[in-house]
């Protein structure tokens, strides 16, 4: 009870204060330190929120109701069971504020003073002036006090997560987050290339070797923020991004005793990316989330004949309907090399000219990705990919787990580098960690 009042003492002060500021102009000094929930602009027209989020709104706002009842007692009751509901903001901000005291050094009253502005910014971002016809989005970054922070917080939309578009889906730069899936599977084949060949002679390997059709398959890929608000306004609530980023994919015969369990193949995928944020809002509840581009070199890091390596830049697009659906897609071009340098001559016909990923998030727990490459030519090449993962862990409230159930069939051309003109499929189940 006793922070229940505690809340509703802060909720009177912060209430009294933003009423204050309406009827009069604040001092200099007031001003900088008054932090003020962004405005929404004209004819803006917000992206729907995600149902977790949807319930942090329709609590945070509750009290609202409660100045509508007549009798002082029923108004009293009303805000209490509020102000009980709103506990775990009250323990995290507690938490923040104590943590920001430090070492004890801070004058008397700082913390408090921390506290009742953290909880006064809390309830005025849980409660922002929308424009008229508008509804609250995570998009403004207006949820409040998240129990898990930035890229964490799933009161943002996963596009924004993943990305970090907006200052409060914002983690710090230089910190190591996921990129493509983190993965072990287990892997059968229609076929397994044991003669790769390329259109250039000097990439034609002589000597057949007895590899197997069933194999283990290991994926890493991480990346890297290393700037942030490079090119969006300075008071935008809006975050442009450059990453750098490097994934590896490697088979391996695991089951292979005959030839001592090698690594078939192995690829290595540095990239940097440039992230910029988009708000327009489309027909059918879809939003444009970002655009970008691209830079990447990819190779096997194997002498000839087996030697396959190509450079490209790509620009790419995101959009997303709620925190259900998404559709993501790239185009590349392949940065020229001259015949005798070319290892994979026609690359660009097998492997594709660009890809459409949409991804369905069917529930909290169950995902499924669809990913198709196209050549765009005359040459019917490219490749199919269906995915479907399963969270492991219980994912209660704002926090979830990262690791899941990864199924994945795949069908076409360049399922490997060194497979880039050889045309298989792919069936495998394995363990995937998505997101840290």
């Amino acid at each position: 009870m006793k922070k229940a009042s505690l809340a509703l003492a802060l909720l009177a002060i912060g209430s009294a204060g933003a009423a204050q500021a309406q009827t009069q102009s604040p001092a200099p000094k007031a001003r900088a330190a008054t932090a003020k929930p962004p405005a929404a602009r004209p004819g803006a027209k917000a992206a729907p929120l995600a149902p977790v989020t949807e319930g942090r709104v329709a609590t945070a706002t509750a009290w609202q109701q409660c100045t509508t009842l007549a009798g002082d007692t029923e108004r009293l009751v009303c805000f209490d069971q509020w102000s009980k509901s709103q506990q775990k903001i009250v323990d995290a901000v507690e938490a923040r504020s104590t943590e920001a005291a430090g070492t004890g050094n801070a004058p008397p009253g700082a913390a408090a003073s921390a506290l009742r502005a953290d909880v006064a910014a809390a309830l005025a971002t849980a409660q922002p002036a929308t424009a008229e016809g508008g509804s609250v989005t995570a998009s403004a970054g207006i949820i409040g006090v998240g129990l898990e922070q930035g890229c964490k917080d799933r009161q943002f939309s996963n596009l924004s997560r993943f990305w970090e578009l907006e200052s409060g889906s914002n983690c710090p730069t230089f910190s190591l987050r996921g990129f493509r899936a983190n993965s072990l599977s287990v892997v059968g084949a229609s076929s397994v290339n044991r003669l790769p060949t390329s259109g250039n002679p000097n990439n034609d390997a002589t000597t057949a070797l007895d590899y197997r059709k069933e194999e283990l398959r290991l994926q890493l890929s991480v990346r890297t923020k290393v700037a942030s608000g490079l090119l969006t306004p300075a008071g935008s609530t809006l975050r442009d991004s450059l990453w750098v980023a490097y994934s590896q994919q490697s088979y391996w015969q695991f089951f292979n005793s005959g030839l001592s369990r090698p690594f078939r193949s192995t690829d290595y995928e540095p990239e940097v990316i440039y992230v910029y944020p988009t708000t327009a809002s489309l027909p059918g509840g879809w939003n444009w989330r970002y655009s970008g581009a691209g830079l990447v070199h990819q190779s096997n890091g194997q002498s000839d004949p087996l030697s396959r390596s190509w450079n490209r830049f790509y620009l790419m697009t995101g959009f997303e309907k709620g925190n259900d659906f998404s559709l993501q897609a790239r185009a590349w071009k392949r940065l020229h090399e001259s015949a005798d340098k070319d290892n994979n001559p026609q690359i660009a016909n097998y492997i594709g000219r660009g890809e459409l990923t949409g991804t369905w998030n069917y529930d909290t727990k169950n995902t499924f990705v669809a990913t198709a490459r196209s050549s765009f030519g005359g040459t019917q090449r490219g490749s199919g990919r269906i995915e479907w993962l399963r969270s492991l862990g219980d994912g209660a409230g704002n926090s979830f787990s990262g690791l899941r159930l990864h199924t994945q069939l795949f069908s076409g051309y360049g399922d490997s580098l060194i497979d880039y003109n050889y045309k298989r499929t792919v069936f495998s189940v394995g363990l995937s960690l998505v997101d840290f």
